[in-house]
């Protein structure tokens, strides 16, 4: 009976940690139709491209990360962003969106203290 009791533990220990768990990541972050170039919706939309696909995402939004039309914004440009989430039914569904800053740019380039 132990035997059997170890057995089944074992192997829900295993198949528990063999699942898929979300992983951190780096990819580009723009609006879709702006810089990606997507057409499914009208208008301006946060979309990553990972692995050269671009998605369009759920779980945050374009005007959530800054002014979408500033020259550092999605509508201008394409950006870095840490995520975290899955690509399900050709959308990015994001559990955590982190914009990274402006490569090369320096917030105090000019400023004195």
């Amino acid at each position: 009976m132990k035997n059997i009791f170890l057995t089944v533990f074992l192997f829900v220990c295993i198949a528990t940690n063999a699942q898929d768990k979300p992983k951190t990541q780096i990819v580009e972050a723009s609006c879709g139709q702006c810089q990606f170039g997507l057409k499914d919706k009208k208008g301006c939309d946060l979309a990553v491209r990972i692995d050269g696909k671009s998605y369009f995402v759920e779980g945050t939004k374009l005007d959530s990360h800054g002014d979408a039309h500033a020259a550092d914004g999605f509508c201008s440009t394409i950006r870095k962003a840490e995520v975290v989430g899955e690509v399900k039914d050709n959308k990015f569904i994001a559990s955590s969106f982190k914009l990274l800053p402006v490569e090369g740019h320096d917030d105090h380039k000019g400023h004195k203290h």
